[in-house]
């Protein structure tokens, strides 16, 4: 796991996540227009906290807790935020 990822878990922790993946695919991306080196993340995270939010909301959540982070550390976040339940009925299972 990266250092990237692991702080990104870290960041997490006041969300009291049920599932949190993580996927680093900065080498996906490497030398691309616009990017200063920051990392490509792709998340998808289970938490109690999303319950009765929207979307947008849910993203703001996550947001502000790693907002510090960007652009430099993490150039671009790709999020999927989800309760306990809509993951338990979700097809494609984490």
């Amino acid at each position: 796991m990266s250092e990237l990822v692991d702080l990104f878990h870290t960041r997490l922790e006041p969300l009291a996540p049920t599932q949190a993946r993580i996927d680093d695919e900065s080498a996906h991306h490497a030398g691309h227009a616009g990017n200063n080196g920051g990392g490509h993340l792709r998340a998808t995270i289970v938490s109690f906290a999303f319950a009765d939010k929207t979307t947008m909301a849910r993203h703001r959540m996550v947001y502000s807790l790693v907002n510090d982070l960007m652009p430099h550390r993490i150039h671009a976040l790709s999020l999927t935020t989800l309760t306990p339940d809509e993951a338990l009925h979700r097809a494609d299972k984490m």
